[in-house]
Parts: C-alpha cells; structure tokens; sequence
C-alpha cells in the first residue's frame, strides 16, 4: 500500500458511529491505493507492478495488504497514484448520484450542498462532462470561483440568502435531483427547491442532526427521499459492476479530467497529527496518509 485518504466515513468508523461497528483490533481506512508485490500460481487479472485500489471496504491503513484477485480493481499504468487512492469512495458516490436516481440529460440541473466537499466536487465534474448543470451550496462565499473553474455552473452561501438567489436563477426551470451530505436545514432548503416529483438522495450527514421532513413536501410536492451508500451498491454490483462504474472514473482521472483536492500527505508515523487534520471543518482538501513513509 502507498496512499490512503482520511475520509470522514473512516473517523466515523473509528468512533463507532459508522454503518458498521468496528471490532477490535481492526485496521481502519476504506480506501487507498498501492502497487502489487506478489500473486499467486492461479492469479490471471492482475501482475506484480500492477497500480490497484483495494475494494475490500475497510483495512487500507496498512502497509501491507493480501486478499483474493477480486478485491483489487487494477488502474491505468500513468494515473497519480495519490489521486488514485481517492477513487474509490467519492467518484462512484457522485456518479451514482447522477445516474442512478433521476434520467437526467444534457442541459439538466441537480443542486447538491456540501458542494466542496470531496464528492461535491467529484459530482460538479463529471456532471460537467455529461453536460448536466449543477446548482452549489457552500458555507463559505470564497469558494465559489475555485468550483465555477472546476466546471460548477451556479455556486450560492448555503443560507436563506443563498436560497433565495438559488430560486431566482432557476425560475420556471425544474430541478429534479438533489444530493444531500449535511442534513437538517440545509436538507430541508434544498427540498423547497426541488420540482414536485423530485428526488433528495441523502448520502451524509455533515451536521450530526436528523433530518425533520416537512410534511408539505411529501403530501403536495410528492419528494421522493432516497439513501446511498457506495458500500453497500459495492457488495450487491459484484466484480462486473464494479469495474463498469470504476473505469470510466479512472479514465478522467488519467486524463486530468477528475481531480480531488489534497491539502497534505503526511507520513503514517504522524498518524495523529493526520486525523486531527482530517478532523477540522475548514480544510482545503483531502489528508493523505503516506504509507510508505512509517
């Protein structure tokens, strides 16, 4: 193993919060990347040198990792492979976001908060690339020119003001899809915006507090409130789904045409130092774990 992102689904995990309890002693970390080193006489997908991304769900903060053939998805010879160990996690969660829950088409919008966050930006990329527009919230009106260069179409304060101005831009024209990582008012702003029919994917909770519904929107708006966990979508998609959902992301990652930001990488032997990184709300970008560096 070389790489592995602190995602907050990993403190969440260690924390005991997560989908899935940890059991001690277990090895955290749900993505990252590495080079394999040795393969087994029956082994035929994968060679040593081979740059792969573990799909095991757990266990990436490790140096050393062995599994069966099929738990590793092989990646292009020339990707970064510091951007490669954040494929995993964030890109397929943005383009199941995109494709999974409304037939959206060039020329339609989807609104998402958390807009910044690793997924945010994943999703305003390759919605870019499908020609599909993206209405952004953010906490923090300095961000909106670094996604509008990422390919953002609209970036507006995750406030009653940012709401507001949110309505104006999109008038008669219907937005059919929202993706929800923070929960409560935030979730409940997009839901306003969304056309009757609509759809609110919720795949975090950034806030830590429930989500109330309105019983307005589900009685008169007739919203449709869906969850994604790209885990779960893992185990049931098996190797075949896997790979389809994961080359073209790989593709644009090679091609410059993906990129997740990165605010540090820092050696595993700094591990805490790392997770208090990872922990702040104002970063930057991603914390890498070097793992080759103990």
């Amino acid at each position: 193993m070389r790489y592995a992102p602190i995602n907050p689904a990993d403190l969440n995990f260690i924390e005991g919060h997560y989908g899935r309890i940890p059991h001690p002693p277990c090895i955290p970390g749900h993505e990252g990347a590495g080079e394999v080193s040795a393969i087994g006489s029956a082994v035929e997908s994968l060679s040593v040198g081979d740059l792969v991304i573990p799909m095991l769900g757990a266990g990436c903060w490790t140096q050393e990792m062995t599994a069966a053939e099929q738990f590793f998805a092989r990646l292009p010879t020339h990707i970064d492979p510091v951007q490669a160990s954040m494929l995993r996690i964030n890109p397929p969660t943005a383009s199941l976001l995109l494709s999974e829950y409304e037939s959206l088409e060039e020329g339609d919008w989807i609104m998402q908060n958390a807009a910044n966050s690793g997924v945010g930006r994943a999703l305003i990329q390759i919605a870019a690339k499908r020609g599909i527009k993206t209405l952004n919230f953010v906490r923090r009106a300095e961000l909106g020119d670094e996604l509008i260069a990422l390919g953002a179409t609209a970036v507006f304060t995750d406030d009653d003001e940012g709401h507001e101005k949110a309505r104006a831009l999109l008038g008669d024209t219907p937005c059919r899809l929202a993706a929800n990582a923070v929960g409560a008012e935030s979730a409940i702003r997009l839901m306003d915006l969304l056309a009757t029919g609509g759809t609110m994917v919720t795949y975090g909770a950034m806030s830590r507090r429930s989500l109330k519904v309105p019983n307005k929107f589900l009685i008169f708006k007739n919203l449709s409130l869906q969850g994604l966990w790209v885990t779960k979508w893992f185990e049931k998609a098996g190797h075949s789904g896997m790979a389809e959902l994961l080359q073209p992301l790989a593709e644009m990652m090679n091609e410059k045409e993906l990129l997740i930001q990165v605010q540090e990488i820092v050696p595993l032997s700094d591990f805490q130092r790392a997770i208090e990184l990872a922990s702040k709300d104002s970063r930057s970008g991603k914390i890498i774990l070097d793992l080759a560096s103990a």
